[in-house]
């Protein structure tokens, strides 16, 4: 695939052309209209309202293809956001992730308009069965032929955690501890379960299967209980590529096990140099090659032919916004009712508020310094989201691309939508050519699975990540 042209070609980069590590690219996207720019849905040109149409998502699959992203990103929860003001009612007025569609039911539609975009879909593990949940993974790494990948989470959610029968959520470290013996299992039925030859597909002796290389998973844990065999036959990736977004300590254990992309949000450098940093430390110890573990960064783009274009892009973007429902939302995600709290009120440090939410939603916005309150949280969530925004031209925006990749030791972003699909076609036409000018993004896909693409190397798990150890005959 040729260049993505521009329109109008952003000025030349001063940039020194050196080889350098390729940014790797999701979009950030989810099934509903208020992702995580919120209030967005007011805009005469957003679109999100069609989230329930498949049209809209075929259009968007093509035009992240046309612009050579290596994948979508779908998130997703089970619940709604009733922590503020102890209510749905601004989650439903401003459609806060509220409503929300199965994201899986989207990945073969795109998949059947598209060639090489990945997708990583966000599936809670909490309420759901391995043994089937498996299967769906392989069903759909078949349907693509090897571009699926899973964002494994555990749920934060107590609303999530009533309407699936539970009195309150399960305690944060409890839910890794459940999550690691389902990947065991998932494991053992993706890599142990059938054999590479196991098909053997012989219409002159009516043999599709060798029952020898097909075993029985007999998995008796602390948590699940699953006898049988998998029922899907070995999908080009068997396991699926594994994202995590977990940043507290228990989290970044249970990545440094499992994960293969990690995605952090983070508000500095500094604090997310420190993350990456101790991630890989992590893995070299683990034995695991630092350099195998992914590290993706939210990220907002606003960008516009010119300076002041792009400024006024987002003043106009910033006039439908709203800020009170990026509070919602965080206040979600803390477990902390912020209307009950004084504009000036420091927010309360990561630890301060026993929460069965995630651990580290304070830290992440704060990066652990004092002096934040709800009126700064208000004010950084000018676009109704919490993270790191770049306004600028495409020189610009590709500068502050290019340092957060030098300088926080990312390699590369998930990147979030604001004006749906006009803020992705606005980066393809004016941010990609100036990236791939300077050599920083790929001109072309390279061939095979989504592993293949983002890792540069085979369809299936590493022989050094945990999941390799369930395949039979394996010697780790």
């Amino acid at each position: 695939m040729a260049f993505v042209h521009s329109p109008s070609p952003p000025r030349p980069s001063h940039a020194t052309p050196m080889s350098k590590k390729k940014i790797l690219l999701n979009a950030f996207n989810m099934n509903c209209v208020g992702h995580i720019n919120h209030g967005l849905w007011t805009h005469p040109r957003d679109q999100s309202q069609d989230y329930r149409k498949l049209s809209y998502w075929t259009d968007l699959a093509k035009l992240l293809e046309r612009g050579l992203f290596d994948g979508l990103f779908i998130a997703d929860i089970v619940g709604a956001y009733d922590v503020y003001q102890a209510s749905v009612d601004l989650t439903l007025k401003e459609s806060i992730q509220l409503p929300v569609n199965d994201p899986l039911m989207l990945v073969s539609a795109m998949a059947a308009v598209t060639q090489h975009l990945g997708f990583g879909v966000t599936v809670n593990l909490t309420y759901e069965a391995p043994y089937l949940l498996a299967r769906r993974f392989s069903t759909l790494d078949h349907l693509t032929e090897g571009r699926i990948g899973w964002n494994i989470v555990t749920g934060y959610l107590d609303s999530a955690a009533r309407a699936m029968g539970l009195t309150e959520q399960i305690a944060h470290d409890e839910r890794y501890d459940r999550a690691d013996e389902y990947l065991d299992i998932t494991y053992k039925l993706w890599e142990g379960s059938w054999e590479d030859d196991a098909v053997v597909r012989d219409r002159s002796t009516r043999v599709f299967a060798d029952p020898q290389k097909i075993h029985k998973v007999n998995h008796h844990g602390r948590y699940y209980d699953v006898e049988g065999y998998h029922l899907s036959e070995p999908s080009p990736q068997r396991t699926p590529v594994l994202f995590q977004a977990g940043s507290s300590g228990r989290g970044q254990a249970f990545a440094i096990r499992h994960a293969e992309c990690v995605f952090v949000s983070s508000q500095s450098k500094e604090g997310t140099r420190k993350l990456v940093d101790a991630l890989r430390k992590q893995a070299a110890e683990a034995g695991r090659d630092p350099a195998g573990l992914k590290v993706f960064m939210g990220l907002t783009v606003v960008v516009g032919r010119t300076t002041a274009e792009a400024e006024e892009k987002f003043a106009e973007y910033a006039s439908h916004a709203s800020a009170e429902a990026g509070l919602a939302h965080f206040a979600a995600g803390s477990g902390i009712d912020y209307s009950l709290v004084g504009l000036d009120d420091e927010l309360e440090p990561p630890g301060g508020h026993k929460s069965r939410g995630i651990e580290s939603s304070v830290q992440r916005v704060t990066d652990g310094r004092s002096g934040w309150t709800v009126r700064r949280l208000l004010d950084q969530l000018k676009l109704g989201g919490r993270f790191t925004t770049v306004v600028g031209d495409p020189v610009q925006v590709a500068d502050a691309m290019e340092s957060w990749m030098d300088e926080a030791g990312i390699d590369g972003f998930n990147l979030t939508r604001t004006v749906t699909p006009e803020s992705y076609e606005d980066f393809i036409d004016l941010v990609i050519p100036e990236l791939q000018a300077r050599g920083v993004y790929k001109t072309a896909y390279a061939d095979g699975t989504l592993r293949e693409k983002l890792f540069n190397r085979g369809a299936k798990l590493p022989d050094e990540h945990t999941g390799a150890s369930f395949r039979r005959g394996h010697a780790k």
